[in-house]
């Protein structure tokens, strides 16, 4: 039996539950490192398992709200998670952005999985797309590859960041070719891919890796243009996870100082060595052409998927609303205009990404896409309002949401009393609980989880300019001059 066939008969009962999960991801040989040190049990590591515990919560979600997180595939002709769904309606896209935004709610941070969930409806028309064109079996493959994920109930998660290198060159210019990754050779069996994946959110709290190109390409890239699956715990694979400001607070003691101690992200870089991926789980092989379009259809998906944004928003607003009445001033009218500012900005957000979803049209394969422009004009608003919202959230947290003794201090026989004497606020409100709300402020706004929630909103599915330069692109200039000529009554030229 091959790895691949070992690794589905593992799954024969489906992962059911956020426990289940949790349990699918021990005993795995993977090559971890973090803070130069090889990580035994990924899951055990008191750093790496808040972000483990935010990618449980994707699996918890559809059991308590399956209308959101669930949906019946015509692929498996199974109820599945909503991560693992081809989106086949407007609706689809709408459930899946109101799934987002819960999902960051109940864990003010990035859940790490909707990478994935955007890779899966971009490889599905993609690979349609591909063998209407030359005849081959792509979408045959990613079919059956998807319909067992589907029944197995895994985590994929995609993979398209390149390190890139020199950025004035083209992959197959690179001093170092592994820059991008690509195919090194080919036999009967498969194909063997080298290269590294950079910036990749739950990678190693995920079961499968779809990695993908990371720009259009030309004829001499076609080594580079490469779509597959493989196992995150695959022979050749190595994971160096990333540092967040502030994540070894966690292992100081306590729970308060880390702000939100049960919940965060994670990305690594992901090292690929002439890894083997067999020919069933290759998606794309040397095509290309139609590299642009694999990721124009990514970047459309995964912009409109920063809606999870405004349910980290939520959780913001709620905590700075929090802090001024703890502080006894929630009642002055420049503190409700404040509220009220943030409140627009988030919900100018998810205005953006629902109309995107409402507005989705299908394409050959069948996949529902949202609107282009609209995706665009959704990650560009992510890319803003979260840094003003998150001003804002500091502006009513106070100066002492940066010069708060730690959480050791409190518990200290002879000055803990004097920093519950001195923090005091309003009448009733127990000092430890202004604490708390002040250490989530911290958190979400220079602490770890500002990685997910601001960071990654500005550079996140392309950075500001990727997303101006595609508004450029459908903004429809000249239909607007002629709409405006004509009102005006200027007269066409003449040819």
């Amino acid at each position: 039996m091959s790895d691949v066939e070992t690794f589905w008969a593992e799954f024969k009962k489906p992962i059911a539950t956020a426990d289940d999960y949790i349990a699918s991801l021990r005993g795995r040989r993977m090559n971890v490192f973090f803070m130069g040190e090889r990580v035994g049990e990924p899951v055990d590591n008191p750093v790496i398992r808040p972000s483990v515990n935010a990618m449980a919560e994707t699996y918890r979600i559809a059991s308590e709200r399956p209308e959101l997180a669930t949906a019946h595939s015509d692929i498996s002709d199974l109820k599945i998670n909503r991560f693992l769904h081809v989106p086949a309606s407007p609706a689809d896209l709408v459930n899946k952005h109101e799934m987002q935004r819960e999902l960051g709610r109940r864990t003010g941070t990035c859940f790490q999985r909707c990478v994935g969930m955007d890779a899966i409806g971009t490889c599905h028309s993609v690979t349609f797309d591909i063998d209407a064109k030359n005849g081959t079996d792509y979408h045959k493959r990613f079919l059956a590859f998807l319909k067992r994920a589907q029944a197995a109930n895994v985590v994929i998660a995609g993979a398209m960041t390149d390190p890139k290198g020199d950025r004035s060159k083209a992959p197959h210019q690179q001093a170092d070719l592994d820059l991008f990754l690509h195919v090194t050779r080919r036999d009967d069996k498969g194909i063997y891919v080298s290269g590294a994946k950079m910036h990749q959110t739950g990678a190693v709290n995920s079961h499968w890796l779809i990695f993908m190109p990371t720009m259009r390409l030309s004829a001499a890239d076609k080594d580079w243009a490469v779509v597959g699956a493989v196992r995150v715990d695959a022979p050749g694979l190595t994971y160096i996870v990333g540092r967040q400001t502030n994540d070894t607070r966690i292992v100081d003691g306590g729970v308060m100082d880390a702000g939100n101690a049960q919940f965060a992200g994670q990305e690594s870089l992901i090292v690929f060595e002439n890894v083997f991926v067999p020919h069933q789980h290759v998606f794309m092989d040397g095509e290309w052409d139609f590299a642009s379009s694999l990721v124009e259809r990514f970047t459309t998906y995964h912009r409109s998927s920063y809606v999870c944004k405004t349910g980290l928003g939520d959780v913001l607003i709620g905590a700075a609303a929090s802090a001024a009445e703890y502080n006894g001033v929630e009642a002055a009218s420049h503190i409700k205009d404040k509220l009220v500012e943030m409140t627009h900005l988030n919900e100018t957000i998810y205005s953006s990404c629902m109309a995107g979803a409402h507005q989705s049209k299908p394409v050959a394969s069948g996949a529902y896409i949202n609107d282009e422009m609209l995706s665009n004009v959704a990650k560009h608003n992510v890319t803003r309002f979260p840094f003003e919202i998150a001003r804002l959230a500091q502006d009513l947290a106070g100066g002492l949401m940066v010069t708060m003794p730690s959480e050791k201090d409190l518990q200290n026989n002879e000055v803990g009393p004097l920093i519950r004497k001195f923090l005091q606020g309003r009448d009733g409100v127990d000092v430890t609980d202004r604490m708390r709300i002040l250490r989530l402020i911290e958190n979400m706004t220079i602490g770890r989880n500002a990685v997910g929630y601001l960071t990654e909103s500005l550079h996140g599915a392309g950075s500001p300019q990727a997303q101006r330069i595609q508004i450029a692109r459908g903004m429809k200039i000249e239909d607007k001059k002629a709409r405006a000529r004509k009102l005006a009554g200027v007269k066409p030229a003449q040819k």
